[in-house]
Formats: C-alpha cells, structure tokens, sequence
C-alpha cells in the first residue's frame, strides 16, 4: 500500500487577550447565608458545578455560595461555537437561506470551504476541516461582584399592575484582564476534496450531469479572488478514489490542488490572527498565532512538542485521493 507523505495538517497555537467575559454561562442557582439565590449570573467555568457534593437534612443536594469559585480549578473559558460563530461572522446567518437551488454559492465561500455546513432539507453537508478548540484563560482574575438598582427611576408594576418604585438586588462574577490560549488545526484531506455525490451520504450538492465543471469553475473562481496572482486548480472528475481503498470505489467530486490549499490555509489563518469579540461590555482579540506545518502523524504537535515543530511549508501538501 502506498503511503501517503506530505503535510496532512496545518496546527495552530493561538494566545490572545482582553478584558471581561464576552462569553456568558446565564444565571445559575446557587445559595448564599442559607438561602437560594436564582439571579447570579456566571460566566463559562471548566469544569464548575454549582453543586457542594453534601446533602441537606431533607435530601436535597446543597448548591455553593457565588463567592466559592477557585479560578484556577475552574479558569474561564470561551466556547469554541462563539469564536466560530464570531470568525465566520459575515456569513453567519447565511445557512438560514440555503436551500437544494441555491447552494453553487454557498459552496464557493469561506463558509463551504472552511466552516462546513449541512442543510437540513437536503441532508447536503460539508464536513469542516477547521478544528479550533476553547479558549481558556490562564490569569483568572475573577471576582464577584453584587449589583442592584433602587429608587424612583427604576419602576416595577405589583400583582394588581400598578406601578411601584424598584429595589432588587443581583449579582455575576465578572473578570477583570484576560489572557487566553488556545489550539486549532486545518485537515488537509478534509479540506482538498469536495464529494458531490450521494453514495457515502456526504454531498456538498447534489448536481446533474454536466454541472460539475461549473461548480468546479465557481470554486476556483472564488479562491482566486482571495489571491488574484496565484493560480489555483479545482478539478472536476467522476471518481475519485482515497488512496488505500480496496475496492477502489470513488466519488464524484472537485479535488483542490496544493495552490487552491495553501491559498485556503492562508486565508483561514488571516481570520484566525485578526479575530476579535466585543460583546456583554467586555472584548477580546488574538494577539499570536503559531503555526505548525504538520507532516507527522502526531496529531496537534505543536502542544505535546512545541520545539519539533514546523513553523515555515517545507514541502507540499499530502494528496489523499487520486482520480481513476
């Protein structure tokens, strides 16, 4: 069997910084001087439960105290869906309008190539080849903070719907200067080849003969334009085999060449470095971005090895599938 050699991974070790939680958990039961509070909002937390492990003499399981958070057991964290949502934000609601009819232009974007989709109606689905993992704070400047609002300004209607003056009180456990880190990667076999066919349930798009080579053409048109002076390659074919098969069964598809790639991985790491949130009065950008042209077989290296890795493309990209 013939070994598949190449970069089959481009990892990436991102740090970034900021200040506040951009990325709220809601409000979480918990309990304080021996009764219930319900109106504490939390951040995300690693690992955090808002239970004790003790029961109270009823059988209930008693719930912490707001202010009983270890920073460190439990650091703050960004979910990896809100720093995609927020890297693919221009064509974030995009998904909501794609149907069988018009997906040529889905699948010519950033969104076909690099953030995967599915569509429901159509059980068509691109699986993405961007892994980006949470990001988790390392400084844990949490602290919590109790908040109210009183007086005559702040008005509230009783039972009976007439309006009376305000005095609530309610608390969060806010932060103060974030540091982040976090680890990603871009697949190399799932990025080059696009399967526009049904037989192993994974169509981008369901085509008819004779359209592949517009879809192909609409592909490469849009890569281009990321790079107008390099010249991608996005090849239309009838069947195309992953290296090592058996039975040497195929897709129809559109196989990206190592240009098309590089000039996909370029772009994508452009997102990455120029990532920032600002949301719930509180923001967050990336500062750096290391990269690692991955040519082994072990998977995120640059987190288990940081001095083996590979910071400049030496070589080209693995080839995973070949037409026949």
């Amino acid at each position: 069997m013939e070994k598949i050699t190449g970069i089959k991974s481009v990892d990436f070790k991102v740090t970034a910084r900021g200040h506040g939680v951009v990325n709220w958990n809601g409000p979480t039961t918990l309990q304080s001087e021996g009764r219930i509070v319900d109106n504490h909002s939390l951040p995300k937390l690693r690992g955090y439960t808002n239970l004790t492990g003790k029961k109270s003499d009823k059988g209930y399981m008693l719930k912490k105290d707001p202010a009983d958070i270890d920073f460190k057991k439990n650091p703050l964290y960004i979910s990896q869906n809100c720093i995609r949502h927020h890297l693919f934000r221009e064509q974030a609601y995009d998904l909501h309008y794609a149907k069988d009819k018009n997906l040529l232009p889905l699948i010519a974007s950033i969104t076909g190539l690099i953030r995967g989709y599915v569509v429901p109606s159509s059980q068509c689905k691109r699986t993405s080849p961007l892994l980006i993992g949470d990001f988790e704070d390392k400084l844990g400047n949490g602290n919590f903070e109790q908040m109210g609002r009183s007086g005559s300004k702040d008005k509230d209607t009783d039972k009976d719907g007439k309006e009376v003056a305000s005095s609530s009180f309610f608390s969060k456990t806010t932060f103060g200067e974030t540091y982040y880190e976090a680890y990603g990667s871009i697949s190399i076999e799932q990025l080059q080849f696009i399967s526009l066919d049904k037989k192993f349930d994974r169509p981008a798009m369901v085509i008819k003969e004779g359209e592949g080579e517009k879809v192909a053409a609409a592909i490469q048109e849009f890569i281009k334009s990321l790079a107008p002076e390099r010249t991608p390659k996005a090849v239309f074919h009838l069947n195309y085999v992953r290296r090592g098969t058996i039975f040497e069964e195929g897709e129809v598809g559109i196989l990206l060449d190592d240009i098309a790639i590089d000039i996909l991985i370029i772009e994508t790491l452009r997102m990455v470095s120029e990532l920032s949130i600002r949301q719930a009065k509180s923001y967050m950008y990336v500062d750096e971005v290391t990269i690692d042209y991955n040519d082994s077989h072990k998977m995120m290296r640059i987190k288990q090895a940081p001095d083996s890795i590979m910071e400049e493309r030496e070589g080209d990209y693995a080839v995973y599938f070949y037409g026949k």
